[in-house]
């Protein structure tokens, strides 16, 4: 049975336009002037729709893209949780990262393919609002980055989990790659998406539009058919995987830094501390923490229950209001993060909030 109803979010403001075409699901972010960007009316709105569908037998799949080509979503709303944390009101952040993680956790565990298309940067709760379904189609066009580190935060939205499981086209999944691209921030390119796992096809941006239409009038194996490609350029992260393993693969900061200073490639010594240059030195500490609990997490929802846990913790601290003001606020990217040596951290305070042991 073909189902045509169309619905909005319930706000007047219409960030998220939900619809049912044929038998597909739509989601179209609409959000273009703060690059899609998820408010918490947002995240209720996806939240809702793929509540609905999941036991629906009129909708086959989903499919997630954005009304511009500007960006597919460049992350979470955090400047106003920043707002209302430095005035003292720490409820509504912390419910909105509850609400966010139980959407997060509805996208992977939905039983039918969920499409997202993915042209232009896709960040932080981008990603979370992509990477967890079945089909992750990029362009040429398209980035990816978790860059918390530069705001006092950690990597969450479950792609903690994830990173540490994607396969892609290297053929196995790797832990050391998941915490380096969780502390560097790197901006993976279309070619690292594929190569990592990150993404799952690739199409020309030029075909976005049809690839989405023929997904929804034919079939999604009609439009991977039709229009997958490869990307032009080879994968970075490709080249220096073998530096990765052989540094990335520990438990704890200051063991990776010890790899660091041990390994002897003296370019990819400095190109990681390029990365981290602008990095809360808590932040740093704190996601490589994470990704040691998130090892012993035997589904996405344990590994976002540890990543809400670590978050309230730091959203509460000095770092996360000052990264947000630096990066997002006053733009100046010149941060005062406390403490500023990696050795001062209180790591104690950090495995407590984890349940880990010393």
């Amino acid at each position: 049975m073909n189902a045509s109803h169309t619905s909005a979010q319930t706000t007047g403001d219409q960030f998220v336009n939900v619809s049912v075409r044929n038998t597909t699901g739509c989601i179209e972010l609409n959000r273009p002037k703060a690059l899609n960007s998820l408010n918490h009316d947002m995240i209720n709105t996806i939240a809702e729709a793929i509540e609905g569908w999941r036991d629906d037998d009129s909708v086959h799949r989903v499919v997630i893209f954005s009304s511009t080509e500007r960006a597919f979503c460049a992350g979470g709303d955090v400047r106003s949780v920043r707002d209302a944390g430095v005035e003292g009101d720490f409820a509504a952040g912390d419910q909105l990262f509850v609400d966010e993680y139980v959407m997060n956790n509805d996208l992977g565990q939905f039983p039918k393919p969920i499409v997202s298309v993915i042209n232009g940067v896709a960040m932080g709760g981008g990603l979370g609002v992509s990477c967890h379904g079945s089909h992750r189609v990029i362009t040429e066009r398209a980035f990816a980055a978790m860059p918390e580190m530069a705001i006092g935060f950690i990597p969450d939205v479950g792609m903690t989990y994830m990173m540490e499981h994607m396969v892609g086209t290297r053929g196995k999944p790797s832990r050391a790659l998941a915490v380096f691209l969780g502390v560097t921030g790197w901006r993976l390119s279309p070619a690292d998406m594929i190569w990592s796992g990150m993404a799952t096809h690739h199409i020309d941006s030029a075909n976005t539009e049809e690839f989405i239409q023929v997904t929804i009038e034919e079939s999604l194996d009609e439009a991977l058919e039709r229009f997958a490609t490869e990307p032009a350029e080879q994968s970075k992260l490709a080249g220096l995987i073998d530096d990765i393993e052989a540094t990335f693969n520990k438990e704890t900061w200051a063991e990776i830094q010890q790899a660091l200073e041990d390994h002897g490639n003296e370019e990819f010594k400095n190109l990681v501390y390029e990365h981290i240059e602008k990095s809360s030195p808590t932040s740093v500490v704190a996601a490589v923490e994470l990704f040691a609990a998130n090892l012993t997490a035997t589904t996405l929802r344990h590994a976002l229950d540890n990543e809400l846990a670590l978050g309230n913790y730091l959203r509460r601290g000095h770092d996360f209001p000052e990264g947000v003001r630096a990066v997002l606020i006053d733009k100046d990217r010149n941060p005062n993060f406390e403490p500023k040596n990696f050795e001062d951290v209180d790591v104690e305070a950090i495995r407590g909030v984890l349940k880990r042991d010393s």
